[in-house]
C-alpha cells in the first residue's frame, strides 16, 4: 500500500470516528434538551391570597417539578390584569375566577378553566367600621365608594351583582379600584372606600384591627348560597382554548400538579399547610394566618372538578348585570373542562 492509500485510510478513519463522535455528541444533545423541564409562566390575580394558595403551594411542595414542568409564578393585584396578560400572550396560564371565560367568551374570546379550586368566591363585603351604622346591607351603598381590586375584577363583577340584588344600579354608587393586601386595608384607614371586597388573610387582619365589619360573607356555601343563590365556582386555572388545543400533556401535567395540591390541602392541618409557605406570607402573626388559612380551607374542592350547578350560578349572576353576556348565547361547555382533572389518580 502506498503511503498516499495509507494517509487516505488514516483520514477516512479519523473522518468517519468524527461523524460518529458528532452524532453522539447531536444525540446526547437531544436527550437533554428532552429531559429539560417544560416551561409554563402562569399569572396569579393576587399571589399572596389565600383563594389562589394551591399556586405557590404546588410550588413549594415540588409538584411541578415532579411532573417536568419548569413554572414561574408571577403575580397581578387583580385578576383582570392577569386575564389581560394571558390575552396578550405574556403567559400561559392564569390562576384567576372562572367568571372570566364567560365574560371573555361574550366578548369573542375563548379560555377555558380546566382546574377548580374553589367551590365558592372566598370573597368578603367588609364595610368600614365608621359606616356601619349607615351601611347595613348592600341595599344602603347608594351613593357610597365601593372598593375592588381592579375594574373588570370579579370583585368588581360581584359587586355590581349584590348591589342589583338590592335595587342598586352601578349609577348610583362609584366604584374603585384598590388593589388587595395592604393596599385594601389603607383605602379603609384612609376613608378611601366606605365599603369594599377582599379575601382572607385581609378579612381578619382588618377584623382584629377593627377598621371593618363583615357585610357580605362569601366565605362558605352557606354564605355564597344565601347571597348568590348557588354554588359558585371560582378560583381556577384558565388557559387560552387554542393554547389547549396544541399542548394536552403540558396541561394534563398541571391538572395533576393541582389536583394532588388540592389533595395535600384535604389530608393536613392549617398548621402543616403553613408551614409549606414563605414566611413573607404570614409576616409577624403566623397564628392569624393559620386560623384564616383553618376557616378558608372548606372552600376548596377535592379533585379540581367543577361543581355541577356552578357554571349556571357564575352566568346568571354575570347576565344579572351585565348587558354583553345577557344579551348573548353562552355555551357553558366551552368555558371549562373535567377532562384533565378526571384522568388524575
Amino acid at each position: 500500500m502506498t503511503y498516499a492509500s495509507r494517509k487516505f485510510n488514516r483520514l477516512g478513519k479519523y473522518a468517519f470516528s468524527s461523524i460518529l463522535a458528532f452524532g453522539s455528541f447531536c444525540a446526547l444533545t437531544q436527550a437533554a434538551h428532552a429531559a429539560d423541564p417544560e416551561k409554563v409562566t402562569i399569572m396569579v390575580g393576587g399571589i399572596t391570597k389565600l383563594i389562589y394558595l394551591p399556586a405557590r403551594l404546588t410550588e413549594q411542595l415540588g409538584y411541578f417539578k415532579a411532573e417536568g414542568l419548569d413554572v414561574e409564578l408571577l403575580s397581578q393585584p387583580a385578576g383582570v390584569d392577569a386575564e389581560n396578560e394571558l390575552l396578550a400572550g405574556a403567559v400561559q396560564a392564569v390562576v384567576g375566577f372562572y367568571d372570566h371565560s364567560i365574560d371573555l367568551q361574550a366578548k369573542g374570546k375563548e379560555v377555558k378553566a380546566i382546574v377548580v379550586f374553589g367551590q365558592v368566591p372566598g370573597e368578603v363585603e367588609m364595610v368600614a367600621s365608621k359606616q356601619a351604622d349607615t351601611i347595613k346591607s348592600m341595599a344602603d351603598v347608594k351613593g357610597k365608594t365601593l372598593g375592588v381590586t381592579g375594574l373588570g375584577s370579579s370583585t368588581n363583577f360581584l359587586t355590581q351583582y349584590l348591589a342589583h340584588l338590592k335595587g342598586i344600579p352601578n349609577s348610583e354608587y362609584t366604584v374603585l379600584p384598590v388593589g388587595a393586601d395592604n393596599s385594601f386595608i389603607a383605602a379603609i384607614k384612609q376613608n378611601r372606600i366606605d365599603a369594599g371586597m377582599t379575601t382572607e388573610p385581609t378579612v381578619s387582619q382588618l377584623l382584629k384591627s377593627g377598621d371593618a365589619k363583615v357585610l357580605v360573607d362569601m366565605r362558605s356555601l352557606e354564605g355564597t348560597r344565601e347571597a348568590l343563590g348557588g354554588t359558585y365556582p371560582a378560583s381556577s386555572l384558565y388557559v387560552q382554548s387554542a393554547w389547549l388545543d396544541t399542548h394536552k400533556d403540558a396541561a394534563q401535567k398541571l391538572a395533576r400538579a393541582f389536583v394532588h395540591t388540592l389533595q395535600y390541602l384535604h389530608t393536613h392541618t392549617a398548621d402543616e399547610i403553613a408551614a409549606q409557605m414563605p414566611k413573607d406570607y404570614y409576616g409577624s402573626d403566623k397564628a392569624l394566618y393559620v386560623s384564616a388559612l383553618k376557616a378558608s380551607l372548606p372552600m376548596y374542592t377535592a379533585d379540581g372538578k367543577m361543581p355541577a350547578d356552578g357554571p349556571d350560578t357564575v352566568l346568571k349572576v354575570l347576565a344579572g348585570f351585565n348587558p354583553s353576556v345577557k344579551d348573548k348565547h353562552i355555551d357553558l361547555s366551552r368555558t371549562f373542562t373535567n377532562q384533565f382533572v378526571s384522568q388524575v389518580k
